[in-house]
C-alpha cells in the first residue's frame, strides 16, 4: 500500500507541473495576442486619425475655393454697381449740359416767343455777303456735331448691350460683343471700361490667358482710367490661376502699395493672406 502511494506521488508530481508549464504557457499567449490586439488597434487608431487630418485638409481646400468664388462674386457685383453708377453719373452730366444749353435740344414744335417775331415788322437789314458767308461757314460744324452725338449714342447703345449680356451670364456673347465694341469704336471714352468687361467675361469662364491680356492692356494703354485698380487686381487673380504664383503675388503687392485703402487694395491684402496660410506644397 505504501508503495502504491510512493508510486502514485512520483508520478503525480510531474504531471502537476507539466500542467502549471502549460498554463503559464496559455498565460503567456494570451498575453501576446493581447499586446498583439493593442498594437492593432493603435494602428488602427492612427489610420483613423491620419484619415481625419485627411478629410480636415480636404474640407479646409473647399471652404477655400468657396471663399474664392465668394469673394469673386461680391468682387463682380461691387465692380458692376460701380460701373452703373459712373454710367448714371455720365447721364445725369449729359442732362444738366442739355439743360444749360437748351438750343441743342430745343423742340421743333415749340413755337418760338412772341419778342422774336416783333422785328419782323420792321424792314429786315441789308446782309452782306461777307455774313452770308460766315453763315455758311458755320453750318459744317454743327451737321459735324450732330453726326459726332449721333455716334456717341450708338457706340452707348453697343455697349449697354455687351454689358446687358454680361449682367445676364451669357459670357460668350458678352466677350464677343465687347470685342465688336472695341472694333468698331476705338475712340470712345468708354473704351477703357469695355476692355475690362471684356476680362471679366473672358475670366468668368476661365479663359485666364486672355483675360490677362484684356486687363494688362487696359492698365498699360489707359493708366488714368478709374478701372485701373480693379484691372490690375484682376491681373493678379488671372496669373495666380495661371499657376504664375510669383507674379500673382507681386502685383497683388503693387496693388496694395499704389492703391492703398481703396477696395481693390483691401481684396489684395486678403488674397495674399489666404495665399500665406495656405500650406506648402
Amino acid at each position: 500500500m505504501a508503495g502504491a502511494i510512493a508510486s502514485a506521488m512520483l508520478f503525480g508530481v510531474p504531471a502537476h507541473a507539466q500542467d502549471s508549464r502549460l498554463s503559464l504557457a496559455d498565460r503567456v499567449s494570451r498575453l501576446e495576442q493581447q499586446a498583439q490586439n493593442q498594437n492593432q488597434g493603435g494602428t488602427t487608431l492612427v489610420n483613423q486619425v491620419q484619415a481625419l487630418q485627411s478629410q480636415v485638409q480636404q474640407m479646409q481646400g473647399q471652404i477655400e475655393e468657396l471663399q474664392h468664388q465668394l469673394q469673386e462674386a461680391n468682387d463682380k457685383n461691387k465692380v458692376q454697381a460701380t460701373d452703373f453708377d459712373s454710367r448714371l453719373g455720365r447721364l445725369e452730366s449729359g442732362a444738366g449740359a442739355a439743360a444749360a444749353n437748351p438750343g441743342n435740344a430745343a423742340n421743333p414744335n415749340v413755337q418760338p416767343p412772341a419778342a422774336n417775331a416783333a422785328p419782323a415788322a420792321t424792314a429786315p437789314a441789308a446782309v452782306s455777303p461777307a455774313a452770308t458767308g460766315k453763315a455758311a461757314a458755320g453750318a459744317p460744324p454743327a451737321a459735324a456735331g450732330k453726326g459726332a452725338a449721333a455716334n456717341n449714342a450708338t457706340a452707348q447703345a453697343a455697349y449697354d448691350d455687351a454689358f446687358k449680356s454680361l449682367r445676364a451670364g451669357d459670357y460668350v456673347k458678352s466677350s464677343r460683343d465687347f470685342r465688336n465694341f472695341i472694333q468698331q469704336y476705338p475712340d470712345s471714352s468708354l473704351l477703357p471700361n469695355a476692355f475690362y468687361w471684356l476680362g471679366e467675361s473672358y475670366y468668368a469662364t476661365s479663359n485666364y490667358q486672355v483675360a490677362l491680356e484684356a486687363f494688362q492692356h487696359l492698365v498699360s494703354q489707359f493708366p488714368q482710367s478709374e478701372k485701373v485698380p480693379d484691372a490690375l487686381l484682376k491681373v493678379g487673380y488671372s496669373q495666380l490661376e495661371l499657376k504664375q504664383v510669383d507674379a500673382g503675388k507681386a502685383t497683388l503687392k503693387n496693388v496694395t502699395a499704389k492703391y492703398p485703402g481703396s477696395r481693390a487694395a483691401g481684396l489684395a491684402q486678403e488674397r495674399l493672406r489666404r495665399l500665406q496660410a495656405q500650406p506648402a506644397n
